[in-house]
């Protein structure tokens, strides 16, 4: 007779000690010109918590806000699709374990990363790194670049080539709550009448039927809305008024977590994966 418990958990043991040889390799390749010994320092020759949990479930937590085409976005029937996605995709893919969505939104996303009990291991999709995400939080390498822009009409274009034609009384900047769009908006834009709607994925449309003049987005997002809809336009497009990155993140004390994802990043770089992602969605390759 089979010992079912003997043979699950010896294939969870062989999963245990790839994933251990896999982690090695990973901070291997991204310490680089470090020494071995201080890679070896920070744990990375054995799974750590984060990674044996995730494993030992079957299933990556995904913390996403699903409003944010093309990278992160939720139809109606409940399908998660998008660029990002994609990249947890192959994080899930290299752990061996399958996805699962949670949803999550731009004014919770720092609480619920952080919340107790943990609700997701990991946010994707959209997300700009900065320095205050880092000194709370845990925040990947980049891999997609972006910056502030905006969508406006097509018939009023030509309105709009500088931050100082859009800061007026006359225009309404439209902008979603929470995020740094309305962080930008606020910082930057004294006379303009700001208007902040709810959700996010309803913005263009909004612009595009006159309730606003303006939406503060990002080089990521305007080109989408500009292909699908010929109302719009993103005449600031190549010139974009600050610039970043956009990466992964996840609460503190999950290191070997994030080894592990800026080991697949680095990897989707040097096979060109993540240039063959940029160009399936439309997107701005620079690395």
């Amino acid at each position: 007779m089979i010992n079912f418990a003997y043979s699950f958990k010896s294939f969870y043991m062989i999963r245990l000690d790839r994933l251990k040889i896999w982690l090695l390799i990973a901070a291997l390749t991204i310490c680089g010109t470090t020494s071995f010994a201080s890679c070896e320092s920070s744990g990375e020759d054995s799974p750590t918590p984060t990674i044996e949990r995730i494993v030992k479930r079957g299933t990556i937590l995904i913390g996403t806000t699903g409003d944010y085409r093309p990278l992160s976005f939720c139809e109606a029937d409940g399908r998660y699709w998008g660029f990002c996605l994609e990249v947890a995709g192959e994080i899930a893919r290299r752990l061996g374990v399958a996805v699962e969505y949670v949803s999550t939104s731009w004014p919770t996303l720092s609480a619920d990363v952080q919340a107790e009990p943990q609700t997701f291991d990991l946010a994707i999709g959209g997300i700009t790194i900065t320095d205050t995400r880092r000194e709370n939080m845990l925040m990947s390498d980049g891999y997609l670049a972006n910056g502030k822009t905006i969508l406006c009409r097509a018939s009023e274009a030509d309105r709009y080539k500088s931050l100082a034609d859009i800061d007026k009384p006359e225009v309404t900047v439209m902008v979603n709550p929470g995020g740094l769009n309305e962080k930008f908006a606020n910082e930057n834009l004294t006379l303009a009448n700001i208007v902040v709607h709810q959700k996010n994925e309803e913005i263009p449309s909004l612009i595009a039927e006159g309730k606003a003049d303006v939406m503060i987005t990002e080089i990521t997002e305007a080109p989408y809305y500009v292909q699908t809809d010929s109302r719009l336009a993103a005449p600031l497009l190549n010139e974009p008024f600050n610039h970043g990155e956009i990466g992964v993140l996840m609460r503190k004390g999950q290191e070997d977590l994030l080894l592990m994802v800026n080991a697949t990043i680095s990897q989707m770089k040097s096979d060109g994966s993540l240039r063959r992602l940029h160009e399936k969605y439309g997107l701005v390759y620079s690395y």
